[in-house]
């Protein structure tokens, strides 16, 4: 039995294109927005309770600072790591759809006018900037112009 040598998959034609394929997304201005754009949103939500002033509501304020945190980092890596962080984008959108109920839901009186505002207008912008960043991502790694006009190695080629 004759030995073959395999390349490593980090070789392979096809990871090699969709690598590149998401080095060109995220080096887009569109992304580059996106990714700025969110990063402000959640460092807005993290202190919006001292900003706003409802930092006296003390459940809502630490939900919005966890919840600001946790969107920055999950939106705030499309830059760098584009490739392994555009699908928590969806994970963002359910943090700016928390965003926008949160003060209804957690515990004790916090549904005042002003943080129901700023949390509205914040959980818009979050879903909005997330949903625009899991369809970029989408647009991306379509298939549709990606391989036009690659050969397909037959089977008896590999």
């Amino acid at each position: 039995m004759a030995s073959t040598h395999r390349a490593p998959i980090e070789e392979h034609p096809d990871l090699m294109e969709l690598r590149a394929r998401h080095d060109r997304a995220a080096a887009t201005p569109r992304a580059q927005m996106i990714e700025a754009l969110a990063l402000v949103t959640g460092l807005f939500l993290a202190a919006s309770p001292w900003i706003v002033g409802f930092n006296g509501f003390t459940t809502l304020a630490v939900t919005n600072l966890i919840a600001g945190l946790a969107y920055m980092l999950l939106l705030g890596g499309l830059g760098t790591s584009y490739e392994r962080t555009h699908s928590m984008a969806w994970a963002a959108a359910a943090i700016g759809i928390w965003t926008c109920v949160a003060p209804w839901v957690v515990a004790g009186d916090v549904a005042r006018t002003r943080s129901i505002t700023s949390n509205l207008i914040t959980g818009v912008i979050a879903t909005l900037l997330a949903l625009a960043a899991a369809s970029a991502a989408r647009d991306r790694t379509d298939t549709r112009g990606g391989s036009r006009g690659r050969r397909h190695p037959a089977a008896g080629d590999r």
